[in-house]
């Protein structure tokens, strides 16, 4: 690029001075856009699909891209917020047709978390095209596990179209102790696990995790031009209280407060941005959550918080898992943080020690050393099923 500046030079000596070189950036192509390396293999094939309103290519649904090049969708299954993502946290989603396209939309969520043989008849392949976070208590990848196991057991071939993961240039927190094992964690990997969910497919098959350690028949139609240390902004929200790229990247150290006394903002314009209680009248910054879209009946709802913005903290890229608003908020309730909902912060967390630590008063620097050496032996295991960089 040339940039010409008033000066007493000479159009060529100014050129020649001021000339910048602009670095090419090449996008990334995610793996629901590669189509010569799926396309082929859904051929006069029957097509399942899971997937969500992050299910794009370019700004069209998969769905309708599938169906305009004439693959032939037989159906649709859809997992925790259904398949528009405008259900609650835990909202029961129910199965029902989708208005656009006719076709039956099964819903992967509450009773129904894996599907049943007789709701994958006639289906030859299926794809699997949500965009994750990598967060081990970020329900997709349970819904990934069941969706392999249930194509494992009848026989049918899985398609995950990858995508980057925001989260994915660290690795922290503690790896879940099997005794917690749940629908918000169901494998020994620690909070944020660092891998795109292809690469957490291909764990899932390879370390045997799989019911009675099934194999899933299964291709990762990977992204190009993506790395792990890339900052990634998705193109619309996975879910509706992960909003923006902050409360993003907050959601793994936020979300934990969803099993304490304390508020992190459902309700209101900055979910996982912010936390709060009615009774930390000290802190300058007010928020009051409402029923509205994503939550129906936030903590708290129509009551004044005072809290902590954390839109207003310049936080420009995390960097690990942080355990200091757990920390600071159970300060601010005089050690009572954890009293009415253990059961859910311990499912959260993967293991019943934290909340003990914290309200104990344990240091920071003590409580990341009792990770280990689970999350190092983790990160060893976590370089097999790598695919990028």
């Amino acid at each position: 690029m040339i940039c010409s500046c008033a000066s007493g030079n000479s159009p060529q000596v100014e050129a020649e001075e001021a000339e910048i070189i602009v670095e090419k950036i090449t996008p990334i192509t995610v793996g629901a856009e590669r189509f010569s390396q799926y396309l082929p293999l859904l051929k006069d094939k029957n097509v399942g699909i899971v997937g969500n309103q992050s299910s794009l290519v370019g700004g069209t649904h998969l769905v309708d891209t599938l169906l305009e090049l004439e693959v032939i969708v037989q159906k649709v299954f859809s997992p925790e917020h259904g398949f528009r993502g405008d259900a609650d946290a835990g909202e029961h989603v129910v199965s029902q047709k989708d208005k656009k396209t006719g076709l039956a939309i099964v819903s992967l969520y509450g009773s129904n978390k894996k599907p049943k043989k007789e709701q994958l008849t006639g289906i030859d392949v299926m794809i699997f095209d949500i965009q994750d976070v990598g967060v081990r208590f970020y329900t997709y990848i349970s819904t990934l596990h069941y969706v392999m196991e249930a194509c494992a057991e009848n026989g049918i071939p899985l398609i995950i179209l990858d995508r980057p993961n925001p989260n994915g240039h660290y690795v922290d927190g503690p790896v879940l102790e099997t005794a917690f094992k749940s629908f918000v964690g169901m494998h020994p990997v620690p909070i944020i696990h660092g891998m795109t969910i292809g690469e957490y497919g291909k764990m899932v098959n390879g370390e045997g995790w799989l019911k009675n350690g099934v194999k899933c028949d299964l291709t990762v139609v990977s992204c190009e031009n993506y790395t792990h240390d890339m900052s990634y902004s998705l193109p619309v929200p996975p879910s509706p209280n992960l909003r923006s790229d902050l409360a993003i990247q907050l959601y793994p150290s936020i979300c934990l407060l969803e099993g304490t006394a304390v508020s992190c903002g459902r309700g209101t314009d900055g979910p996982f941005e912010r936390y709060g209680h009615h009774n930390f009248a000290e802190l300058p910054f007010e928020f009051t959550p409402k029923s509205g879209v994503g939550s129906k009946s936030p903590k708290f709802n129509g009551k004044r918080c005072y809290g902590v913005n954390l839109a207003d903290s310049n936080i420009a890229r995390m960097e690990r898992f942080e355990i200091k608003y757990l920390m600071h908020a159970n300060d601010l309730l005089g050690g009572k943080l954890f009293d009415d909902k253990k059961k859910i912060f311990n499912l959260l967390a993967g293991n019943d020690t934290l909340w003990r630590q914290v309200k104990a008063g344990i240091s920071e620097e003590e409580i990341r050393k009792s990770w280990e050496p689970a999350l190092s032996e983790f990160k060893v295991m976590r370089q097999k099923y790598l695919i990028y960089k």
